[in-house]
């Protein structure tokens, strides 16, 4: 259940707390995106909090419409991060996912906590803290799932013009039956990433 209880301890003595997620470490094409996000007040005034969830408890057109409520409300404050498929063929998905989330904090005005979803540690000197599963539990965290994981799609549907065939517009990049199925048939374009199978061939 979605609560604040993270966020309300770390209030004592840190003001700018920052939750961050990411979107697209599945894939095999497209970009890994992560958003960070620092709210005012707990709960935001008038928002639907307790609708806020993990991005992938909810669907597509309920995601896109609290994207908007969150990057809209003047008592939330968000940044994004975006890192290319070459760049995750260089230094991994995980590194890639980190890096997402560094880039996210720079687009952000103050920060000084991080509240991450997993059980890893960014590039930071930030205080910050790990919570698994955090996206089910910690406000801050799930907004940020939910803003990564619109902001991503957006991109993918904007990539599925750019390099049509492959339904980048229905399946976002992620391995479906239908993407390996194009993927044969046409070969690999400029945003799959060539380090992750079924891409990489043996």
């Amino acid at each position: 259940m979605i609560n604040f209880k993270e966020e309300k301890k770390l209030r004592k003595k840190h003001k700018h707390i920052a939750g961050l997620d990411e979107a697209g470490r599945g894939p095999i094409a497209g970009p890994v995106v992560a958003a960070a996000v620092v709210v005012q007040n707990y709960p935001p005034a008038d928002f639907p909090w307790k609708e806020i969830r993990d991005s992938k408890k909810l669907s597509a057109k309920r995601r896109e419409v609290l994207c908007q409520l969150l990057t809209h409300h003047p008592e939330i404050e968000w940044g994004i991060g975006k890192v290319s498929e070459k760049i995750i063929d260089k230094i991994n998905i995980l590194q890639a996912s980190k890096l997402a989330m560094e880039k996210a904090i720079k687009n952000l005005k103050k920060v000084d906590f991080l509240l991450l979803d997993g059980n890893f540690k960014i590039n930071s000197k930030i205080p910050q803290k790990s919570i698994i599963k955090g996206d089910d539990k910690v406000f801050s965290i799930a907004a940020a799932s939910i803003i990564a994981k619109v902001k991503r799609d957006a991109i993918m549907k904007k990539m599925d013009k750019k390099y049509p065939g492959y339904g980048l517009s229905k399946h976002k990049g992620y391995p479906t039956k239908h993407h390996k199925k194009m993927l044969k048939k046409h070969g690999s374009c400029k945003i799959h990433r060539q380090s992750f199978k079924p891409v990489k061939q043996d």
